[in-house]
């Protein structure tokens, strides 16, 4: 009689390194596969891939991309999991192999959001001499307009100038080719997104940590990378300013943190956080001039970068804060104080009560990070990681700065938080823009 092996035996440890690497190549596989196989429910509407693969149906792509989404979670904590107890991959094979599925999928319809449709609008509206932050996709009309999803259609850009220029240089090469700007969006992404990778691989207190955290991450492959999304950008300028400002104390080098905070901030005003993260640690020692250095360095940066439009771009900010997105901590708060207090009156207390959760989550994040993790880094960490959990309107990538920030430095258990954090976020937010349709 053949002997049955106990159960224990049979079952696979998913945090072992070949079954977490499996998991994870698994789940980038399934994003490339929907980006390949566009357009459908998850993708733009205007296919970019030299490989078309038949399109998928809705019911299809939905369920391959949830799929993904939970498989590159797993995987993800299954390859910090197997680290910790000892696994050492090398360095630099987790960066080429990062780097050659980045720019695989880079070369795929773009997957999750509608984002990249924006981009590209704003660009070309750019392009032909226009102001972006007047102008909506629906007044400039044509293909592109066609593109960017009803919500954002008649919605002027939210973006700062930094990344209107860089929208305005892809639509330049794409002319009137929507499909053309958005690839060429897609691999000015990739190629920022290895390049903070490598930089990550030469300058991180664990180059492999690092790796596994951004260049091999599947969530950051599959949301941020599929997706093409300008995160990228803010994240690859933060790591420029964090290691210059924790590896160097010269007057000129605080000036050159300030200008890259500065220009962080010019392609998303949320980088504001990266520069509060940086001053106070030198204003809790004391360092009061380098604080003001890098300060007045940033806000000239982005005086600068805002006069070119004048202050009327910032007016978009202004409306987009008072969206609320679900799942948030504040969307039964707006639900319910839409009804009992009425929309103004419960934007307005929202707005004023977010920031104090935001700090009061930050602190919770810093008092538990691991202790040797150095201020200058964990702090703004703490600070992007918090707004990602606290702010009303939040989206799977803008955990790109937290996931940059954590790569640099070890921030303890919270990495898992955040993976947790991103792929539920990614769960009810990764519909091509058109929305879950279950």
């Amino acid at each position: 009689m053949r002997r049955i092996p106990p159960l224990k035996s049979m079952v696979v440890d998913l945090s072992a390194p070949r079954p977490a690497a499996w998991l994870a190549g698994a789940g980038i596989a399934l994003f490339a596969l929907v980006g390949a196989s566009a357009p459908n429910h998850n993708t733009l509407r205007a296919p970019i891939t030299w490989l078309r693969l038949p399109a998928m149906s809705d019911t299809v792509s939905q369920t391959a991309t949830v799929t993904a989404i939970v498989l590159s979670c797993w995987g993800a904590l299954g390859m910090l999991s197997a680290h910790e107890r000892g696994w050492r991959p090398d360095a630099r094979l987790l960066f080429r192999l990062g780097a050659l599925t980045a720019l695989t999928v880079a070369n795929l319809t773009p997957v999750g959001s509608s984002d990249m449709a924006s981009y590209a609008a704003y660009g070309r509206i750019a392009a032909l001499g226009g102001d972006p932050y007047v102008t909506t996709p629906a007044r400039l009309g044509g293909p592109y307009a066609h593109l960017v999803s009803e919500g954002w259609r008649n919605a002027p850009s939210v973006y700062g100038p930094v990344a209107t220029w860089w929208q305005g240089a892809a639509a330049f090469i794409g002319q009137e080719r929507p499909w053309l700007t958005i690839w060429a969006l897609m691999l000015a992404n990739a190629a920022v997104f290895v390049g903070t990778g490598y930089l990550l691989l030469r300058t991180a207190d664990d180059p492999v940590r690092a790796g596994l955290l951004w260049s091999v991450n599947p969530l950051l492959i599959g949301v941020l990378v599929a997706g093409g999304h300008l995160d990228t950008l803010v994240a690859g300028l933060a790591v420029c300013a964090i290691h210059l400002a924790r590896r160097t104390t010269r007057w000129h080098h605080d000036l050159i943190v300030g200008v890259l905070v500065g220009l962080a901030c010019g392609a998303k005003i949320s980088a504001c956080l990266l520069g509060a993260g940086l001053a106070w640690p030198l204003l809790r020692s004391g360092a009061w001039r380098p604080a003001a250095r890098q300060a007045c360095a940033a806000a000239l940066t982005l005086a600068a970068l805002y006069g070119a439009y004048g202050a009327h771009a910032l007016a978009p900010l202004s409306a987009a804060s008072r969206l609320v997105s679900t799942p948030s901590l504040w969307a039964a708060v707006d639900q319910f104080g839409t009804t009992v207090l009425g929309p103004h009156a419960t934007a307005a207390i929202v707005s004023v009560l977010w920031p104090v959760v935001m700090l009061a989550v930050a602190w919770a994040i810093r008092r538990h990070a691991a202790p040797d993790a150095p201020a200058v880094a964990a702090l703004p960490f703490a600070l992007a990681f918090a707004w990602v959990l606290a702010a009303p309107w939040s989206m799977p990538w803008y955990t790109a700065l937290a996931w940059a920030l954590a790569a640099l430095c070890s921030q303890g258990r919270a990495t898992r938080y955040l993976t947790v954090a991103t792929a539920v976020l990614a769960l009810s937010h990764n519909s091509g823009g058109h929305g879950w349709t279950w």
